[in-house]
């Protein structure tokens, strides 16, 4: 057996791999490490992940060289608004090398943004799909915005430029309106992006009865900044929050998964101030408009009052005048009934004979020896009835 140096033997490995690896390949893996090195060379760090957590299926190391490097980088980062770091899923274009000092490693000629487009894509549908599965895709978006909404929870960065744009929008808005709000402040880039905002969330839901709302901004730059966004967690968290989220992140043709999950998703910092006082303008508009309802509501009061004093009036004009022809009335019935009184009657020479308590009427209603009992003026006579003799007198006298 022939005996070789480690050289030697890493020779023979070297020709037999050039020889054999002659093309170039396309794959994919995902950057585990990415490392720019002082002459400009880009080294890196790939993996194929095992299933559900379990180890690597496989690494290798791969370099872009510096002649390389700049114009790949600018190119992916253009294409895709992600930062070439860390983290991404990559499909590359590689050649391979077996050098007998650093062994068997990758040389880049050509990274595929498409790919990673696609990556992202997936990685926000999957979060979506399982927010929705799990039911809690559109719990914050049923939450009612309170009103008015003035006491304001900001989530941002202090020293970026989209806060002082809020706040100074806010602050000095022309009507005069006046919102009260905190800073609670976060990472708004890089990997720590999420779990900053989720404890700036947690600090707020501690104290959620001093708050109408949450508002999450940041200003503008590059699409990669905003990769902290696309996290589960953050947009669970997000859905859940027992308070009306309203999220502000990037330009117009910027969407994070938050964008999917919040109350109200607007483009810019700015936008969400002028959203918070066009809220504001509703309520003076609708305070306005009770004001004048009350104050119709007044005059016609007062219209109402004049018309019942009026119908008042013409009430006790008309009671009035019944009353004295009731007065009237009543005055000719006592005056009839004076005129109409037996005792009056009497007093003119009139008696009342009566017959039994009954008074007699005619003649052939008596028979001899009835009593009667005649009343007069000034008192009561008593008679009896000799029927015969009247009439033969009667008779006499014809």
């Amino acid at each position: 057996m022939k005996t070789l140096t480690l050289y030697q033997l890493n020779s023979l490995v070297r020709e037999l791999v050039e020889n054999s690896f002659t093309d170039s390949y396309w794959v994919t893996a995902e950057l585990s490490e990415v490392r720019v090195a002082g002459r400009g060379h880009c080294y890196l760090e790939l993996v194929e992940q095992g299933e559900r957590g379990a180890a690597p299926k496989a690494k290798a190391r791969a370099v872009i060289y510096a002649n390389l490097f700049p114009m790949l980088k600018l190119t992916f980062e253009e294409a895709t608004g992600q930062v070439f770091c860390a983290g991404l899923k990559v499909q590359l274009e590689v050649s391979i090398s077996f050098h007998e000092a650093y062994g068997y490693s990758l040389v880049v000629r050509d990274i595929d943004p498409t790919y990673t487009l696609g990556a992202m894509e997936q990685l926000r549908r999957q979060i979506l799909l399982k927010l929705e599965q799990e039911g809690v895709m559109e719990m914050n978006k049923s939450l009612v915005l309170p009103r008015p909404l003035q006491r304001i929870a900001v989530i941002s960065s202090a020293t970026a430029a989209g806060y002082g744009d809020f706040c100074n929008q806010l602050d000095g808005n022309v009507q005069g309106y006046a919102f009260r709000h905190q800073l609670f402040p976060a990472l708004m880039q890089g990997e720590g992006t999420a779990r900053s905002v989720i404890s700036a969330l947690d600090t707020i839901a501690g104290e959620a009865d001093r708050w109408d709302a949450v508002v999450i901004i940041r200003g503008g730059g590059a699409v990669s900044d905003l990769a902290g966004f696309e996290n589960y967690n953050l947009a669970a968290c997000c859905a859940q929050f027992p308070l009306p989220i309203i999220v502000g992140i990037g330009h117009d043709r910027d969407t994070t998964v938050l964008d999917f999950v919040a109350n109200i998703s607007l483009k810019t910092p700015t936008a969400v101030a002028a959203f918070l006082i066009d809220r504001m303008d509703e309520e003076a508009s609708l305070l306005r408009n009770y004001e004048r309802i009350g104050q119709m509501a007044v005059c016609l009061l007062d219209s109402h009052r004049s018309h019942v004093q009026q119908l008042e009036l013409g009430v006790r004009s008309a009671l009035r005048q019944y009353m004295q022809t009731l007065h009237y009335r009543l005055d000719t019935f006592e005056r009839a009934i004076v005129h109409y009184d037996p005792v009056n009657i009497l007093r003119l020479g009139y008696s009342i004979t009566r017959l039994n308590g009954k008074t007699v009427s005619s003649a052939s209603a008596l028979t001899d020896g009835d009593v009667l009992v005649t009343q007069l003026a000034d008192g009561i006579a008593t008679s009896v009835v000799e029927k015969r003799e009247v009439n033969k007198e009667l008779t006499r006298r014809r």
